[in-house]
């Protein structure tokens, strides 16, 4: 399957005063945090609209599936949203993705950012929309994110500037320079996908993966199942990000190894995207270039348009 059944899509780069549009298309949140998140979009130059029902909760949910696709697809129609970001991660999104009219929302490109659980949202995207997505910081992850973090977020969306990340202690699992399009995001539910009709596989992508609170042997298992469901076939390269209380750096670097022994391309452990305290912004489906040896990542294109 190619990298997008559309021609792709870049939304525009927001400039300072544009609004940012609050969606919450998976789990509940805590209002005082939300509100610290919205303080720091505000201090970065923005105005910011939360979107109706946004305070919402069913269980695990930030209400029904119904519900929070309508929140995510008004916020792409408004015309006075230049963004949509996401409250928070959790568990949901793909729930909420047969209720998405991706024609509608590929009329009306914007920067739509997130990570975590978002992947779902991020791989229809780009899979039936043809738009580009940021995996990168929520907003009830920015107030406990560091400032790197803020800056990268803010290059990401609104800089004509190629963007350029460097690991400061690469861990080279294996050596070599690769070149392709940028996909990936959290594990757990990049596996979930396999199967599903947002299931594609990898071929010619540079992949990064991360993920949280999983043992070794869980994050064995999903490697594994994508490797027998034939979604590495063809990677580039691939990045291993943040695994937050996870197992050991080591243990996870020999399984990842030990997965992709039979794979003939560069392997970067280390890189600050994830759930850590550092979150760097990652364009998904925009040209990359990466150097496992250096421990570089470089955009070969920008990810918005004027």
């Amino acid at each position: 399957m190619p990298v997008s059944q559309k021609a792709l899509i870049k939304p525009h780069r927001l400039k300072p005063g544009d609004t940012i549009g609050v969606v919450a298309p998976a789990s509940p949140f805590r209002r005082r945090v939300l509100d610290q998140g919205v303080t720091l979009l505000k201090e970065m130059g923005y105005a910011v609209k939360l979107s109706d029902g946004l305070f919402e909760a069913d269980g695990y949910l930030a209400g029904s599936d119904a519900h929070r696709a309508s929140q995510l697809q008004e916020m792409f129609l408004d015309d006075g949203v230049d963004a949509v970001m996401c409250a928070r991660g959790g568990f949901g999104s793909i729930r909420i993705l047969p209720y998405l009219d991706w024609e509608l929302i590929r009329a009306h490109p914007k920067p739509f950012i997130g990570f975590s659980d978002i992947t779902a949202i991020h791989q229809a995207l780009l899979l039936r929309a043809g738009l580009t997505a940021f995996h990168g910081p929520v907003v009830c992850s920015l107030p406990s994110s560091d400032r790197q973090t803020q800056r990268s977020l803010n290059r990401a969306i609104a800089s004509k500037a190629l963007l350029s990340l460097t690991v400061a202690r690469p861990r080279t699992i294996k050596s070599g320079r690769a070149e392709g399009v940028l996909m990936g995001g959290n594990l757990t539910t990049l596996c979930h996908l396999v199967g599903t009709p947002f299931d594609r596989g990898f071929a010619g992508a540079v992949l990064f993966v991360e993920d949280t609170g999983e043992v070794a042997y869980r994050i064995d298992r999903m490697l594994m199942h994508m490797k027998l469901a034939g979604c590495f076939d063809g990677i580039a390269g691939l990045v291993v990000g943040s695994f937050k209380d996870c197992a050991r750096a080591a243990v996870i670097d020999k399984l990842v190894r030990q997965r992709f022994a039979d794979h003939d391309m560069p392997i970067l452990a280390g890189m600050a995207v994830g759930h850590g305290r550092r979150n760097l912004t990652l364009p998904v489906g925009i040209a990359v270039r990466m150097d496992s040896d250096s421990g570089r990542l470089d955009l070969l294109e920008c990810a918005t348009v004027d």
